[in-house]
Parts: C-alpha cells; sequence; structure tokens
C-alpha cells in the first residue's frame, strides 16, 4: 500500500498556552455529544423492544454485556493504532506511520471477520448461561447476538476510522457518524420491530438489524470522510504486507485497552446470573439502569476524551500547574454531572422506568433498586477522572487496577455475599459502597502518584518542540510521551505499561 499524509503538528502547542476552562471546552464537546450519542443507541432498542414484552427487555438486558465484549475489541484497535500514528507523524517518521495506520485497518478487519465467523456458536453458548433452551428469553437473546455480533464489521471498521480521527484531533467528524447512526437506529426501530401497513414486522430481530443499518450507515459516513482528498490524512492502497513487529505494537497498546472496556462486561455478566436466581424482572431492571446511567456517565466519559490530550501534554511539558488544574476542573464538572443525574434517579424514578413499559411488578423493584444504585454516582465522579488521570501520565496500570477493584474486587463480591445473606435490596447496596470504598483507597494514590510524576521530569519542555517533535525532554533520548511514562516508571510496572 501506499500513503500520502500530511498533519499539522504544530496544533497541539495549544495545549499549553489556551487557557484551561476555554480549551477543556472547545476539546471535550464534540466528543461529549459523540458520547451521549452513543447513549442514545444503547436506550433506543430497549425502549421500543419492551413494547414487545418483558422477556424481550431482559433479552436485550442479557445480550448487553456480549455486545461491550465486542465493542471493547473495536476500542482497544482503533486506539493502539490511532496512538501510535500519532506519535510517529509527530516524530516526523511518516514511512512508519503509514505502515502502522495500515496494520490497523487490517487487524480491525480481522476482528470483524472473526465475529461473523464464530458469532453464532458464541452467542448460542453465552446465551445458554443464563436461560433454558425453548423459551422466549432464550430464543430473543439468541436473535439479538446473532446479528449485532456476527454483522459487527460496520461497527468495528467505524469505531476504526473514528479514532483514528480523534487522535488527529478531529472531534466532529466522529461525532457526526455517530449521530448519522444514531438517527438510523431510531428511524429504523418501529419500521422493523412493529412493521408498516400490512407488514407486521420481525419484533426484537428487527432491533438488531435497524442497529446493524445504523452502524453500517456510520461506517460508510467515516471511511468517505477519512479517504476525502482535503482530508489531514489521507492515504491510498496499492501494496500491504502484515508485519507481526507492528501488529504487536498495537496490540500492546490497545490491549490494555481492550481489558479495560471489557470489565463491564465481565461485571455485568457475573451480576446477571446473580440477579437471574431472584426473577428476570431483577435483570431487566439491571439493563435499564445501564441504559438510563449511560446518559449520566457518557459526557463525563466525553470530558476524559477531551482532558486526556491536555493533561498528557502539560505533563510532558512540566507544567504541574495547568496539568492540576485540568484534573481539579474535570472533578468538579464531573460532581456537578454526576449531582444532577442523581437528584433525577431519587425524583423521577417512575417516570424513567415507564419508558421502558413497566408494569406494576417492575415499577414497585424498579423504583427501589435505582434509588439505592444511584447512590454511587458521587463517588463515581472520583473514579473516572482520575482513572482518565492516570493514563495521561503514564501509569496505565494503576489505572486498570484501579477499574478492576471498583467493578470485579468489590463490586462482584460484595454482591454475592449479599445475595446469598441479605436479600435483592443489598445486591442494589453494593454499588455505591463499592464506589465509596475504592473511592477512599486510591485517593492517596492520586496524590502521590501526581507529585510522584512531575518530580520525575528533571527539566521543563520547550512546549513548541513538544507539539512538533513529540514529548522531548531536554538532555534526554526520549521521543515519544509513552516513552517518558515507561522511562521513569519503577521497573516493577514497567513492563505492564501501555
Amino acid at each position: 500500500m501506499q500513503m500520502v499524509l500530511i498533519m499539522k503538528v504544530n496544533d497541539s502547542s495549544k495545549m499549553g498556552s489556551v487557557p484551561i476552562p476555554k480549551l477543556l471546552f472547545q476539546m471535550s464537546t464534540p466528543a461529549i455529544i459523540s458520547m451521549l450519542v452513543q447513549a442514545l443507541y444503547n436506550i433506543v432498542d430497549s425502549i421500543f423492544v419492551s413494547r414487545v414484552s418483558q422477556d424481550a427487555l431482559t433479552a436485550l438486558s442479557l445480550a448487553f454485556p456480549m455486545q461491550t465484549l465486542v465493542l471493547a475489541f473495536s476500542i482497544g484497535v482503533g486506539i493502539g493504532a490511532g496512538s501510535i500514528v500519532s506519535r510517529r507523524l509527530g516524530q516526523g517518521n511518516h514511512d512508519e506511520a503509514i505502515k502502522l495506520a495500515q496494520t490497523g485497518l487490517f487487524i480491525a478487519l480481522i476482528i470483524g471477520t472473526f465475529w461473523l465467523i464464530f458469532g453464532y456458536p458464541l452467542s448460542m453458548g453465552f446465551t445458554s448461561l443464563f436461560a433454558d433452551k425453548g423459551t422466549d428469553v432464550y430464543q430473543y437473546t439468541l436473535t439479538y447476538l446473532f446479528i449485532c455480533v456476527c454483522f459487527s464489521m460496520g461497527s468495528t471498521v467505524e469505531i476504526y476510522f473514528n479514532k483514528i480521527q480523534q487522535s488527529m484531533g478531529k472531534m466532529a467528524i466522529p461525532m457526526a457518524a455517530q449521530l448519522i447512526g444514531a438517527i438510523t437506529n431510531i428511524a429504523l426501530d418501529p419500521l422493523f420491530i412493529f412493521g408498516v401497513g400490512n407488514w407486521q414486522g420481525i419484533g426484537v430481530a428487527g432491533a438488531a438489524v435497524a442497529t446493524v443499518i445504523g452502524q453500517i450507515f456510520s461506517m460508510i459516513f467515516s471511511v468517505f470522510m477519512f479517504f476525502r482528498k482535503k482530508h489531514e490524512l489521507y492515504f491510498t492502497f496499492k501494496q500491504f504486507r502484515p508485519n507481526k513487529h507492528r501488529i504487536l505494537e498495537i496490540i500492546k497498546i490497545g490491549l490494555p485497552v481492550t481489558v479495560l472496556n471489557s470489565i463491564s462486561s465481565i461485571a455485568t455478566t457475573v451480576l446477571n446470573s446473580i440477579l437471574i436466581v431472584f426473577s428476570k424482572v431483577a435483570v431487566a431492571i439491571l439493563g435499564v439502569y445501564f441504559k438510563l446511567q449511560s446518559f449520566v456517565f457518557m459526557p463525563l466519559f466525553g470530558l476524559n476524551q477531551g482532558s486526556l490530550p491536555i493533561e498528557s501534554y502539560n505533563y510532558g511539558a512540566n507544567n504541574k500547574k495547568r496539568f492540576v488544574f485540568t484534573y481539579i476542573l474535570c472533578f468538579g464538572v464531573a460532581i456537578v454531572v454526576l449531582l444532577i443525574g442523581f437528584t433525577v434517579f431519587q425524583t423521577a424514578t417512575p417516570q424513567l422506568l415507564l419508558l421502558f413499559d413497566a408494569d406494576e411488578t417492575m415499577l414497585t423493584m424498579g423504583v427501589r433498586a435505582l434509588k439505592i444504585i444511584s447512590y454511587c454516582f458521587i463517588p463515581a465522579s472520583f473514579a473516572v477522572v482520575t482513572i482518565n488521570m492516570f493514563q495521561s501520565i503514564g501509569y496505565g496500570f494503576t489505572s486498570m487496577l484501579f477499574s478492576v477493584l471498583r467493578q470485579l474486587g468489590l463490586l462482584i463480591p460484595l454482591s454475592l455475599i449479599f445475595a446469598k445473606t441479605k436479600g435483592l435490596d443489598y445486591v442494589w447496596l453494593a454499588f455505591p459502597i463499592a464506589e465509596l470504598i475504592t473511592s477512599l483507597i486510591f485517593a492517596p494514590f492520586a496524590v502521590v502518584l501526581i507529585k510522584r510524576a512531575f518530580n520525575k521530569l528533571q527539566s521543563p519542555v520547550n512546549p513548541l518542540t513538544f507539539a512538533t517533535e513529540g514529548a522531548y525532554i531536554e538532555n534526554a533520548d526520549i521521543s515519544s510521551l509513552d516513552e517518558v511514562a515507561e522511562k521513569d516508571l519503577p521497573s516493577d510496572i514497567n513492563d505492564a505499561e501501555n
């Protein structure tokens, strides 16, 4: 393959000069919109499917963890490739950036092909964990997963190109791509689920078909915008040979990202297995909670996308004042957003559940559940922004440990203990308890690691040099921010980073 790449390498200098509130707003707004669109993706199918039956809603709740797992692999390769391509361009090594971009797309296509071939047997095995063959829940779950997993190529390719765009500072195009997909999904859902005219529709399968078509439309837009001639990063294909070293380099960075995004999938799967013992309604309520809370947390994930390059730049430039201010500002915004979310969950719970056509049993159980779980929002504000901050200074292993402790190390054991000894209400209470304990454990770590990271930077960096050549430290042979982090990490966790 041959590519022609052009990149404005001086754009990153604004990270060290533009006032932080203005810069954070500029960097985060498109990402926040993209995240809210993603939340819309998550909730639309469930709202329409709940009109089919409560079993259909339960099926989508059961399917959600496997959908998340599929998404995690796509995000991993997208971020892994985007990070390295951006770094090589910053170093002026365009030839290597070309080959890495090609390799990343190759891996993305391999992942999409894997799900196409193995999606059905994996979906069948996953569904069998929760439902007996012949039941409506089993058939609905398997049908939905089969379509969404086997035909996830559109989503995989779209995510790859969107992450490459974001690595180049192009935040509006991924936002537009997701918006196109969401609008398509919303428009097609009632048509395929309930039909039109004499056509009766195809129920749960229709929700899956609408989702896949929306993803394909997003992919078409992303690919078109990426390959248009005036784009900053443009390449044409003629020759390509996979190289194992480049594949491993992308996997090295992308795998921790995949693991981090898979943790919630594992946790939700285990929680579903705990709740199904109580009732199918409890599983449906958990699914509804995850769909609803995404509107609260997705803006924070968008905020993280905007703040990560700011924190990373100012860490590399040894500008502790701007780094800490960005972190504190993000923390403050997170608290405000989650306080609003907490208030809505406490005061409008019945109205939220009625969006999913909840009956009397689901309303009674769901109101109590959502009110209890939402107490986790406030301590979660610290966790969300701190995990992102750890990544910005190169402590990816610490970030992963934080996530594992939150969702697996505490939430799952507490849920199991409460389920066995206290009952369903205490399973919901495990959410805020796990968040509070995790935040109390990691709060001192955040202070210590920030101080430690900046103490290791012996001299300040010229912002212009950093913008054009990567994270360069005077009198040190380091050419990228990742290398700064790796060189400064202690030997016992150095190999685990990135």
